[in-house]
């Protein structure tokens, strides 16, 4: 009752509604899509907009104490977003009451009043991602793009059609303005940023039996840790994933960009083991990385897991110790970690795991999970994960966020999300990347794949990395 009386205050404020004056109360919770019912929020995020299927009207208000915003639709609502950034700011660090009115099939419905808690913790405001179809082979239409999500600017950062629809890998974030991609094909090469200003990079050094592949770059820029990867997709007959992604190969290089050199890290080359998915610690003294037993493949598939190593590393002088530490026991979780991310603050490991296998995001099971860096306790992301994938992520340079790829809207299509991370690692419901037409995640036939945070801009768009893919690409020296 006292939420209702609430809302027939707010009504007062800003005048009746026809909605408002006709619908009949219900208990149920309004069928909003996306759903942002119950969410935490940052202060700086952009509107939280929804859609309600096979709507006629919709009205909704959005109250803070004395403050109420208004927005309606038809079957969708398009909240102010000056407004809803003044709504936020007065409303850190405590609560919206949202109530909504529609209208479907003739009859007039009041849904029962939801909360969204606001976060006086900030996000990073850009946000890149990968444009691409969910399929095996299909690489016709990529466009790598970056977000500003706190409103609804995009730049595309890169775009296959201008080279010839070669394949392009994802871009990844570094600190201060630094970030990279690979471009590949005829022209292709690691196009290499910092802060707008671009070198492009051949990463197969004589007698490396490929380019770089998964990586991170060493937050003080100089060096970046890298897989090379050769990768063999297969698709499954029986079961209820769609396909299968693993290595034949796979060892570790470091590139140091200052010297334009490449070498080998003796612990992780051979073919005793397969070593993948490589980052820094937040300090820059560790690399993590994840490493399992070679097996006959695919047969032996479903019983290949990779543990979560690391090893010291100096970097200074480039130095990488031989000694290699344990940080997550696939034998002792009975099950494969992927993706190893710190947080900058150092406290948090997060990682993507599965019941097998190395490439999580076409497994249904893959889940979130979070390790306690001190006392390397484990913690399941229960506000993140679902009964969908919810695989690769990224931290906000506050480390109170994080974004991940999930496919819990239709089982296909991978859709930024993101969670808020409390004391003790305790994770909030995730929510969708707020758009400024929520029928794009309805309409879309391409995953947001390899979602990335950052404070800075890119700084750079397609055309600039049309320009420097005609250049030849400066060769890597392999250090012996």
């Amino acid at each position: 009752m006292k939420q209702i009386t609430l809302f027939i205050t707010a009504l007062l404020l800003v005048g009746c509604t026809s909605l408002a004056d006709k619908a009949t109360e219900t208990d149920a919770t309004p069928p909003i899509f996306p759903d942002y019912i119950g969410v935490t929020v940052p202060i700086n995020i952009a509107p939280t907009n929804f859609m309600i299927e096979n709507a006629q009207a919709i009205e909704v208000y959005i109250c803070h104490k004395e403050m109420t915003l208004k927005a309606k639709g038809h079957d969708e609502i398009d909240i102010p977003s000056d407004d809803w950034q003044e709504l936020l700011r007065h409303s850190a660090g405590d609560t919206l009451k949202v109530k909504v009115y529609a209208t479907i099939e003739g009859r007039t419905i009041g849904y029962k009043p939801f909360d969204i808690i606001v976060s006086p913790d900030k996000i990073d405001n850009y946000l890149s991602y990968r444009r691409i179809e969910p399929g095996y082979e299909v690489w016709n239409n990529i466009q790598i793009e970056e977000r500003d999500i706190t409103t609804w600017e995009t730049t595309i950062l890169a775009d296959n059609k201008l080279h010839d629809n070669a394949c392009m890998n994802c871009h990844t974030y570094g600190n201060e303005g630094r970030s990279f991609f690979h471009l590949r094909g005829a022209n292709g090469g690691t196009i290499l940023n910092n802060n707008g200003i671009l070198r492009k990079i051949n990463t197969r050094a004589d007698s490396l039996f490929a380019a770089a592949t998964y990586g991170k770059l060493h937050p003080k820029g100089r060096y970046g840790i890298f897989s090379t990867n050769i990768i063999i997709p297969a698709l499954h007959s029986t079961t209820t994933n769609r396909m299968e992604v693993y290595d034949t190969k796979s060892d570790l290089i470091l590139i140091d960009f200052e010297k334009s050199c490449v070498e080998r890290i003796e612990i992780a080359t051979g073919d005793n083991y397969q070593e993948t998915f490589p980052t820094f610690s937040a300090d820059g003294k560790r690399i993590i990385f994840c490493r399992a037993k070679n097996k006959e493949l695919p047969d032996s598939l479903n019983t290949l897991r990779y543990d979560i190593v690391s090893i010291g590393f100096d970097d200074e002088t480039g130095q990488v110790d031989s000694e290699i530490d344990t940080l997550w026991n696939s034998l002792t979780h009975n099950a494969s970690g992927h993706f190893p991310a710190c947080s900058p603050d150092g406290r948090w490991l997060l990682i993507t795991t599965t019941n097998y296998g190395t490439f999580p995001l076409w497994h249904r099971e893959a889940d979130l999970q979070l390790i306690d860096m001190q006392t390397g306790e484990c913690k399941e992301c229960t506000g993140a994960n679902s009964d969908y994938p919810d695989t690769y992520h990224s931290w906000s340079s506050n480390s109170k966020w994080f974004v991940f790829a999930s496919k819990r809207i239709d089982g296909m299509y991978g859709i930024p999300h993101f969670c808020h991370v409390a004391e003790h690692g305790n994770t909030t419901k995730a929510f969708a990347l707020p758009q400024r037409h929520p029928i794009e995640y309805k309409n879309t036939l391409r995953s947001y794949n390899i979602p990335e945070l950052s404070p800075n801009r890119a700084n750079f768009n397609a055309l600039n990395v049309e320009g420097i893919a005609k250049d030849k690409a400066e060769v890597l020296t392999l250090r012996k």
